[in-house]
């Protein structure tokens, strides 16, 4: 939990407050954005919570937060729960794992149960209440890594749960022990539920995965802007080929969607419709960046 004797000053007063250590992930801002905003290069509180479902959600960006960076002056009895709520259900059998690691610069990380086994999408933290919670879901039969980037605490998932992991051979680097490994560079059809569609630009490696037509997660791949207002990419975190990027988010654009979950950024949900319409914006959009 964040010291407050680190507490900076751009908080407003009150319970909740960001302390100095912040890497500016972005994570409590897109969990709590009611509560926490950008001041300078860092997260602060803005707006101290309101009501049980404002402080849940506060204290679950509390935990979540990959640096221990979010204090609270005294405890609220929601942080038991807020500790306790991960994997939290974001639509149907799909989960957000919270719990987000430092050295993945935070990224998010889903759960889906599945009837085809259970999967994790990238790693948080390894964190005793979240793998609790995970047992009593069933496990995980198989980690789908997006890219290297964001592979955090993998090998601890793997030896816990005797779970495969998945990554492609363009981010495989000196990983080792990776069950599967891909090499295909056209989309492939892991199970009935969920496809694999390469994307090589942010990395060599980098891949998506579109679960039921329905749910794109993304890595960093893609994301949605709230500054301006539709989907996204990291161009000045682009590690392999920002043309290499372009091409592939024209083979994406094909691909229909409903609720886009990244694992930096903002995620989205709207019609098959209006998901095409962000994807031509972005496409828009890089042509001209």
């Amino acid at each position: 939990m964040g010291s407050f004797d680190k507490s900076r000053a751009e908080n407003v007063a009150g319970n909740f407050f960001v302390d100095s250590t912040c890497i500016d992930c972005n994570t409590c801002r897109w969990m709590a954005p009611e509560v926490f905003a950008r001041v300078g290069d860092q997260s602060a509180v803005t707006q101290q919570p309101e009501g049980d479902g404002e402080i849940l959600r506060t204290a679950q960006a509390l935990v979540a937060c990959p640096t221990a960076s979010i204090g609270m002056l005294e405890k609220s009895p929601l942080l038991k729960e807020a500790v306790h709520s991960f994997p939290h259900p974001i639509r149907e059998n799909v989960y957000h794992c919270g719990y987000h690691i430092e050295n993945s610069f935070g990224a998010a990380s889903y759960f889906i149960s599945s009837d085809y086994g259970n999967m994790l999408i990238d790693s948080p933290r390894f964190a005793a209440p979240l793998v609790r919670n995970i047992e009593k879901l069933g496990g995980i039969k198989t980690m789908l890594l997006t890219h290297i980037d964001d592979v955090g605490d993998h090998e601890k998932f793997q030896k816990h749960f005797g779970c495969e992991r998945l990554i492609h051979r363009g981010d495989l680097g000196k990983l080792e022990g990776i069950e599967i490994v891909l090499e295909a560079k056209e989309p492939v059809q892991l199970n009935p539920d969920l496809k694999i569609i390469p994307v090589p630009g942010h990395t060599e490696g980098s891949i998506v995965f579109l679960y039921q037509d329905r749910f794109l997660f993304s890595g960093d791949h893609l994301a949605f802007s709230n500054s301006l207002r539709h989907f996204h990419a990291f161009k000045g975190a682009c590690w392999y080929s920002w043309d290499e990027l372009k091409h592939s988010m024209r083979r994406l654009a094909s691909f229909p969607f409903q609720f886009l979950l990244p694992g930096h950024g903002n995620s989205w949900s709207g019609s098959f419709e209006e998901a095409a319409e962000q994807m031509e914006k972005c496409l828009q959009w890089m042509e001209q960046t």
